[in-house]
């Protein structure tokens, strides 16, 4: 396990963003036995002009100077790191031109970490790049320990394939170790690099089993919602199956289903905002989640089947057992089956889904509630931190 090491982290998801992240979750959690320096997303141009005045632009426009060394915050260990603005590239097709005036941003960006660097007084460090891999280069010219890339999720919007595909795989091919989240991304990767390691999400166990809190009110959100409800938490897009959802809906008339998260409006269908059994009820703060999920009867994760999903490891799954619900999936991705023991019900089609929705309803017990927690326990954060912790001190050890 890494003691007393300085990390220099290059994260996708910025510090004061709304939603948790594996990212920065990892960060906080290496940082109580390192020094961490998360360097956050940088704003670009666009960005700039976007978010004037804002409060995320005007807390950040102080550590723009080049003088400064851009910690904008602090959490014991863990820095949370600014750089300037950076030009807005994505509109360029890929290419020469393009390649040029990315070096120029990681330029920037490079810039503003030797700054940090020197002080700090920081001679020697570990670089871990968290799936930020709009900027495959920043390392060069720096003399890291080693170099780490976390990938987390397939790159599967347009706008990150644009330039991300080619991006990624420079990425991969420059690091000394590569860590993903699924098997299916560690077997797609280990085509670049030979050192490819899965190591799989987690969740907030302390936080989600809040809800067993007997004195805990149901979120307001949902509190006059008709029971049974059969929950969702999570973003409503691309990855769920609507045909799958449309058919439960309409077999279980007398249940309420609630879908809680943020919406992606151009991959849902219309009826989805018109059957009176579907409830949308927008984002929650992270702080609610507990008596969230203490209303849900049954909480599900209905997905479809195809090759981005069997790359997707939901910490959601974690969270629903952490809050000791049962918990119904499709067979989106069977690596999840070894983490869940049989605490999860995975189903193959409509039917099976249905028909475990009813047995989840009339047979739930202490014995099963308690042995949800305890496989949930198993998957925490600290745990997964840990593994990354010594999969980095086994490379640097074999280096000696």
């Amino acid at each position: 396990m890494l003691h007393n090491e300085h990390i220099i982290m290059l994260g996708l998801p910025r510090f004061d963003g709304p939603y948790e992240s594996t990212n920065i979750t990892i960060a906080r959690e290496l940082a109580k036995h390192n020094q961490v320096y998360y360097i956050d997303n940088p704003l670009t141009w666009k960005d700039y002009w976007q978010l004037r005045g804002t409060h995320a632009l005007n807390s950040r426009k102080p550590f723009f100077d080049t003088n400064s060394n851009g910690i904008i915050q602090q959490e014991g260990n863990l820095y949370f790191v600014v750089t300037p603005p950076v030009p807005s590239l994505n509109f360029l097709p890929e290419g020469w031109l393009y390649r040029k005036l990315l070096s120029y941003s990681e330029g920037i960006i490079r810039k503003r970490i030797q700054r940090l660097l020197d002080s700090k007084h920081i001679k020697d460090f570990i670089f871990i790049n968290s799936y930020n891999f709009h900027f495959p280069n920043i390392i060069k010219g720096l003399s890291s320990k080693c170099n780490i890339y976390h990938c987390v999720d397939p790159i599967i919007r347009p706008y990150d394939q644009k330039h991300g595909i080619i991006s990624e795989a420079e990425l991969i091919r420059n690091s000394d170790l590569v860590i993903c989240t699924s098997k299916a991304l560690q077997e797609a990767k280990s085509a670049l690099h030979q050192n490819c390691l899965f190591i799989p999400n987690a969740a907030d166990i302390a936080h989600s089993t809040k809800a067993l809190d007997a004195s805990l009110a149901i979120d307001e959100m949902i509190r006059d919602i008709p029971k049974p409800i059969i929950g969702y938490l999570g973003n409503i897009e691309r990855r769920i199956d609507y045909g799958l959802v449309q058919e439960l809906a309409a077999l279980h008339p007398d249940k309420h289903f609630v879908f809680t998260g943020p919406v992606e409006p151009e991959f849902v269908p219309d009826w989805f905002f018109q059957t009176p059994n579907i409830h949308l009820t927008g984002r929650i703060d992270y702080d609610r989640l507990p008596a969230l999920l203490k209303g849900f009867d049954v909480a599900i994760l209905p997905f479809k089947k195809d090759a981005v999903s069997r790359t997707i490891f939901p910490l959601k799954l974690f969270e629903y057992l952490g809050a000791g619900k049962p918990t119904i999936s499709t067979n989106f991705n069977p690596d999840l089956h070894s983490f869940t023991a049989d605490t999860i019900m995975y189903c193959t089609d409509t039917q099976s889904f249905s028909e475990a929705i009813q047995t989840s309803l009339q047979n739930n017990s202490e014995t099963l509630i308690a042995k949800r927690v305890a496989i949930a326990k198993e998957n925490t954060w600290e745990k997964r931190a840990l593994e990354i912790s010594t999969a980095i001190e086994d490379y640097l050890y074999q280096q000696k």
